[in-house]
């Protein structure tokens, strides 16, 4: 058994589909049924009828993702879907042989089924080595190094990842963006690139949450809220009323939007208790809007919840964290840039789908 990344679309535009009924796959509209092909050859020639004016590069990179949706995989072997749309994981056993389907959406015929076992298992109780593995430019690609099997399984039935077991049979990779960690076993087959604004997240969030974990977390909410424009008073450690941060506009923070931040860095996910408590503290302490910091994520009770509050009570999941900070670093202060430094770059944007 193995495992394998299959993306829904650059977008995510498949992925609730897939996760609505049970399928993973690939785009790949135009190639026509592979039910016939029994060689990577077969599967060549189909990519290079359905998709003419590729170069012979992208033939074989389509191919070799396609040839492995198609033979490689097995009854059994997990694949992950990182979400677009929520910034978390899916990860379900593959339940059958390669299907094409007559479906009027010409990106949704090439598939497996599949029993998706976790849908919504936050970035932040996956281990950085593991995510850049998850970070890979390609829609199907196999994922090897790190023991990658033992701890998706691991996430499934535990919900967090354990990290790597000592004397694993792959070898531990150090991540960087030029050390590629996933493979198709492909000699024609440049290994994928990895997404370089996903890495940096995922970099940024694992230096993050060691340097500013527990009450540290408050202070740099506050920071950042502060940097947006809002005056903050933090009330400290100690308390358990389920505030954390009050925060408010105008010279003396009494003018709205007036916010009630509850801010939890641990990396469980948090409950609907939780959120409750954050919604009465609303109307007692008459503030116009609620904000909760969810390092690890929602469960998925407390993910329904929120839907009846959508407009009361607005959720900032680590990558969220992430995306502030970045919009708000330059006025951060000093003491805080010391501890996180970031330097920004430009490079040229490419999306897998």
């Amino acid at each position: 058994m193995t495992a394998w990344m299959v993306r829904a679309g650059s977008a995510g535009e498949r992925e609730q589909w897939a996760l609505d009924n049970g399928y993973t796959g690939a785009g790949y509209g135009d190639v026509d049924s592979l039910a016939d092909c029994v060689t990577r050859e077969d599967v060549t020639r189909k990519v290079s009828l359905g998709i003419p004016n590729s170069s012979s590069g992208a033939v074989k990179n389509f191919a070799a993702q396609l040839w492995a949706l198609k033979d490689r995989m097995e009854i059994g072997d997990l694949v992950v879907m990182p979400l677009k749309r929520t910034s978390e994981v899916a990860i379900g056993s593959i339940d059958s042989e390669y299907t094409y389907l007559d479906d009027p959406d010409p990106q949704r015929r090439h598939v497996r089924r599949v029993t998706w076992k976790v849908t919504d298992l936050a970035r932040s109780r996956i281990k950085q080595d593991l995510l850049y593995s998850l970070g890979a430019f390609s829609t199907v690609c196999q994922i090897q190094r790190n023991d990658a099997e033992y701890r998706l399984r691991a996430c499934i039935s535990g919900g967090a990842d354990p990290g790597a077991r000592v004397g694993s049979s792959k070898p531990m990779l150090v991540p960087t963006p030029s050390t590629p960690t996933v493979r198709m076993d492909d000699p024609e087959l440049v290994e994928p690139p990895v997404d370089v604004s996903r890495y940096a997240a995922d970099s940024i969030a694992s230096r993050l949450i060691e340097a500013f974990s527990g009450h540290k977390m408050e202070g740099l909410i506050a920071d950042i809220l502060r940097s947006a424009g809002y005056v903050c008073t933090e009330h400290g450690e100690g308390t358990d009323d389920g505030i954390d941060i009050v925060a408010g506009k105008g010279i003396l923070g009494l003018e709205p939007p007036r916010l009630i931040v509850q801010v939890k860095s641990q990396a469980s996910p948090v409950d609907s208790p939780t959120v409750s408590q954050l919604h009465g503290s609303l109307a007692i302490h008459g503030a116009d809007q609620g904000l909760l910091v969810a390092w690890g994520g929602l469960t998925r009770q407390a993910r329904k919840l929120l839907e009846s509050q959508r407009f009361a009570i607005r959720v900032w999941d680590a990558d969220e964290v992430v995306a502030q900070l970045q919009e708000h670093y330059g006025s951060l202060p000093a003491r805080v840039r010391r501890e996180l430094p970031l330097k920004q770059i430009w490079t040229l944007a490419d999306e897998a789908g």
